[in-house]
């Protein structure tokens, strides 16, 4: 196994993407820039959830619906060896855990990091009021009122790293990886809530090194969102600028094994501002696109 690094690319219309439970869970913003920002645990939690969905046992999971602490966890895995728990959880494997084994607290540092993730765009948050049918309390038969906070159109990148020599330490195997590639894909569209409707995977790559020691550095540098119009409000209105992207990847071509990938049909890409394919941008490399 080697190093990996990775770009994932969704977007987000008339949704929340990761609400601030401080902010009456407005949208994670960096108002100064106007840009959406969303956590790395939103991340993760999508790829749990569609792991759990899978069938995978994970250490960071409800039981019987509910939360339970991370002891009641571990007597419910029936063991306190190292090994045998990380064999069951592919959680662990990726992300890593402190967990409470024996009379210590074991740590495994995650293998598979990702930054904060940010919007390509300025955003605009949306306020609306809503209504319940239900009264607001035995003495007030009024439906109760709240807010609901929605972007109007944000185009969210995050970059990651897997780091093969920690991937020894979690027994990471290449199916794990293939099944974060999975998640990557599928979780979002498949973990559909009221406030979650509306995102879409539109692009990633996971470059995959040929060696654990080489790490290029967060993709999203290298990227950029052209705008068709301004204050736009759907994926029609936008294009990808990935053309600085290839061509940082091209000048090191020699340390990369091969580039795991899916593009959406409605992702536009411009190599220098002409439109392309992914198999164009990205000739000469090795792809393997994820299923």
């Amino acid at each position: 196994m080697n190093n990996s690094e990775i770009l994932f690319l969704y977007d987000a219309k008339l949704t929340n993407p990761n609400g601030d439970p401080d902010e009456e869970n407005r949208p994670r913003m960096d108002y100064e820039r106007g840009i959406n920002m969303v956590s790395d645990l939103r991340l993760k939690r999508y790829v749990r959830d569609y792991l759990a969905d899978q069938g995978y046992p994970l250490f960071v999971q409800k039981m019987d619906g509910s939360p339970v602490t991370a002891e009641t966890r571990i007597k419910k895995l029936g063991t306190s060896n190292d090994q045998e728990i990380l064999d069951q959880l592919i959680d662990v494997r990726l992300f890593g855990a402190t967990m409470p084994i024996a009379k210590d607290n074991k740590q495994f540092i995650g293998p598979v990091q990702f930054n904060w993730g940010y919007s390509l765009n300025t955003v605009k948050v949306l306020e609306s009021s809503i209504t319940s049918t239900f009264a607001s309390s035995d003495n007030n038969k009024q439906g109760a009122i709240g807010k609901d906070f929605r972007v109007a159109y944000s185009f969210i990148a995050f970059s990651g790293v897997i780091s093969a020599n920690r991937g020894k330490a979690t027994s990471l195997k290449e199916e794990d990886i293939a099944e974060l590639d999975r998640a990557l894909r599928y979780a979002i569209p498949l973990q559909v809530t009221r406030s979650k409707i509306g995102q879409y995977p539109r692009l990633y790559l996971r470059v995959e090194y040929k060696s654990d020691m080489t790490i290029l550095g967060d993709m999203r540098d290298y990227i950029s969102l052209k705008e068709k119009t301004e204050d736009i409000r759907d994926i029609s209105e936008t294009a990808l600028e990935v053309g600085k992207l290839v061509d940082f990847l091209k000048e090191n071509i020699g340390k990369i094994d091969s580039i795991h990938y899916f593009c959406d049909s409605k992702c536009i890409l411009l190599n220098h501002d002409v439109e392309v394919t992914f198999q164009q941008a990205f000739d000469g490399f090795t792809l393997i696109e994820v299923e």
